[in-house]
């Protein structure tokens, strides 16, 4: 009987309810680390990623899942940890890529190695772990891990782009009903306008990496067709962000999406505008100050 071999009320009440305070502490980290990586993902790329942690989210909550035994227990944990490290590593290294990726893996699959090894349970600990290290190599080669730290959090298209003393004057004509826009995103173009895309990335202090503006345009027959690559120097630890922004002068009319990737490759976020002809005349526009 429970009562007989924990008799003190502490004892007896971990032994009642030790399953439910553990998967209270793993939905807390799981819930924590889902929303740090939907910030730093474009989820029409990260889909499948953020929905694997979604669904460990929900069924952690589940009793069924938490009646499993220690191999289920194991891998959530296994799963907190490594995305931990992956999250903390560029911090510590101040740059991110393939081999902060492995390293970040190696680093935070060691400590569970060898809490496997000192339990004696390997089968039901390591398996698990090399399970989850799996699929975190595989989503990451496949360019589906979002690039944690880094996160855009505004993205914009103007007319104009200057920098000041207060700060970066953003000229723009986007009508006021157009409110969920940023700034011209149904870009109305004369003879000689130069096209700006303007962002602010988030990025630890000490951070110093390079990140590549990509812009396509949408060709009626070939889809979405590469016409630049722009790469573009980021510091960190800014409390604004770390503000850039490039510019095309020659471009066709049509439908354009342009995406902010890392160096290998993984999109931070993007967006889409329509460039469009406008007729000759005064036009009215707006400056604002970010």
């Amino acid at each position: 009987m429970a009562g007989d071999r924990y008799p003190s009320p502490i004892s007896r009440f971990y032994y009642e309810w030790r399953n439910a305070l553990l998967h209270f502490l793993l939905g807390s980290l799981l819930s924590g680390y889902t929303l740090f990586f939907f910030k730093s993902s474009s989820l029409l790329v990260s889909f499948g990623f953020m929905a694997v942690l979604a669904g460990l989210l929900v069924a952690n909550e589940l009793p069924r899942f938490q009646r499993l035994g220690l191999p289920f227990k194991f891998a959530l944990l296994a799963l907190c940890w490594l995305a931990f490290s992956a999250a903390l590593t560029p911090v510590a290294t101040g740059s991110i890529g393939v081999f902060n990726f492995l390293l970040s893996m190696a680093l935070g699959a060691l400590p569970l190695l060898a809490l496997g090894l000192w339990l004696r349970a390997r089968r039901e600990v390591l398996v698990p772990l090399g399970s989850v290290l799996l699929v975190f190599l595989i989503f990451y080669f496949f360019r589906l891990i979002p690039p944690v730290p880094l996160s855009i959090p505004f993205m914009g298209v103007y007319h104009g782009v200057e920098r000041t003393n207060e700060g970066y004057v953003l000229t723009h004509e986007r009508p006021a009903w157009r409110f969920w826009h940023h700034g011209d995103q149904w870009f109305r173009a004369q003879g000689g306008d130069r096209l700006f895309v303007y962002f602010r990335i988030f990025s630890p202090g000490r951070f110093a990496d390079q990140v590549q503006m990509r812009w396509f345009w949408k060709d009626e027959k070939r889809g979405w067709a590469l016409q630049d690559t722009i790469p573009i120097r980021i510091v960190g630890g800014r409390e604004e962000g770390f503000r850039g922004y490039a510019f095309k002068t020659n471009y066709p009319f049509g439908d354009w999406r342009v995406q902010i990737e890392t160096g290998d490759g993984r999109e931070i976020g993007r967006i889409y505008f329509d460039v469009q002809i406008a007729p000759q005349g005064e036009r009215q526009f707006t400056a604002e100050l970010d």
